[in-house]
């Protein structure tokens, strides 16, 4: 049986498990705990040695510049179109209507006005070790590729240097493929117990809202991420959601984008064709700037609160909650619950109170879940592009089903 197939096997089971014995839920939550410990470990160490050994692949600074300006770029432009999609979902849906909050009084408004300008400035890490202690993302990303361009321009000297990450990552990607045996069974435990711990009773006041964004996020999925390996990069988007869906399942069930990161890079390589390059240095950037699910989240809950304490947003705020969205996306961190974290910021944008969080905050993990699966589909989608404008794309083994046993020889190959 293949792992994808384990996986989504585990996922479902777990779901069943959850529903029918929820007092027996915690029992295995362990497991799915172990499972996401594994995977974190990961995280920083992958991020280092895999986004250094892509940027000192790529000697030519021109090209990197260039492979960074057509990433960044198209990160923006499907956050941008997520969150349009959400907003439009939410002006059909209504999903707020008729619930008649009443404003507070006294509403626990905090400005944030310079959230995004800290984001800027610390994205230089006081202390790098500090930075990867913590688990900085961003911080790490930058210094990685800091480091990786100093080695290249210090020329036969870097050398050593290099062919150490470069083993160092190797070693990563094989850890990561010893994680993924327990993905299934890690799975199988986390799902269990978020079945458990949220029934239809939880679910059925705030339908509106989930239906909302999970319509937001197959649309998205669909129509912009897939559509654009259909049409843009001409590529077949069935073989494309085929060759990551062991990424997805992991995405689903752990809502947590780095946290999906050493099984994204890894499908990227061995199922899309990707190069080590490319997929070392564009997939670390889209686990923290990249939040297409979320940011097409925040259109549907912004005008779910809105609705729900009978306030008009005029056609300004619509464009404010999108430009918000859009860049408070490049300094959210790829965990769970982040979501609410930016929610927050949107809100203040555009006046509406922040109280209205505490309404969907308890759904806010199914919705995670969605908006996270769709966060790896986009960082995939762009990835893909990136490597086929750079003529760094396999098609062959894009072309392979990964249902198929032969993939991987071929893939190494």
């Amino acid at each position: 049986m293949k792992l994808w197939v384990k996986i989504i096997l585990g996922l479902i089971l777990g779901v069943i498990f959850g529903t029918l014995a929820p007092q027996y839920a915690g029992y295995v939550k362990p497991v799915g705990d172990l499972f996401i410990n594994s995977i974190k470990m990961l995280i920083v160490p992958l991020i280092f040695s895999s986004l250094l050994v892509g940027v000192t692949g790529m000697d030519d600074i021109k090209k990197m510049g260039r492979v960074g300006l057509k990433t960044f770029s198209l990160y923006l432009a499907t956050t941008a179109f997520a969150i349009t999609i959400g907003l439009a979902i939410g002006t059909i849906l209504q999903p707020g209507a008729g619930l008649d909050y009443q404003v507070p009084a006294k509403s626990a408004i905090t400005q944030s006005s310079s959230t995004f300008s800290a984001t800027i400035v610390n994205l230089i890490p006081k202390n790098p070790i500090q930075a990867m202690a913590e688990g900085n993302v961003l911080q790490i990303i930058i210094f990685a590729i800091l480091i990786g361009i100093s080695l290249n321009l210090i020329g036969k000297k870097g050398r050593p240097v290099i062919d150490f990450f470069d083993s160092f990552a190797e070693g990563m990607y094989k850890l990561t493929a010893l994680v993924m045996e327990m993905a299934p069974y890690g799975v199988f435990a986390l799902m269990a117990f978020v079945s458990s711990k949220y029934g239809l009773s939880v679910l059925l006041p705030l339908g509106k809202v989930v239906i909302g964004v999970y319509l937001g996020c197959l649309v998205h999925a669909t129509v912009t991420l897939a559509g654009s390996i259909a049409f843009i990069a001409r590529l077949s988007p069935v073989k494309f959601l085929k060759g990551i869906i062991d990424a997805l399942a992991v995405a689903y069930s752990t809502a947590s984008s780095s946290g999906t990161l050493p099984i994204t890079i890894r499908c990227a390589r061995k199922n899309l064709g990707v190069s080590d390059n490319i997929s070392s240095f564009v997939l670390p950037l889209g686990a923290t700037i990249n939040m297409d699910g979320t940011a097409m989240y925040q259109g549907v809950a912004a005008l779910f609160i809105a609705q729900a304490y009978n306030i008009d947003l005029t056609f300004a705020n619509y464009v404010t909650i999108i430009a918000t969205s859009t860049l408070a996306s490049i300094g959210s961190a790829g965990v769970p619950g982040a979501g609410l974290i930016m929610l927050t910021l949107v809100l203040n944008s555009v006046g509406l109170p922040v109280e209205g969080i505490a309404i969907i905050a308890g759904v806010d993990r199914i919705l995670d879940m969605a908006r996270t699966t769709v966060n790896v589909i986009g960082d995939c989608m762009v990835t893909v592009l990136v490597a086929k404008g750079e003529g760094e794309l396999n098609e062959d083994i894009f072309n392979l089903d990964p249902t198929n046993p032969d993939l991987s020889k071929a893939a190494k190959a």
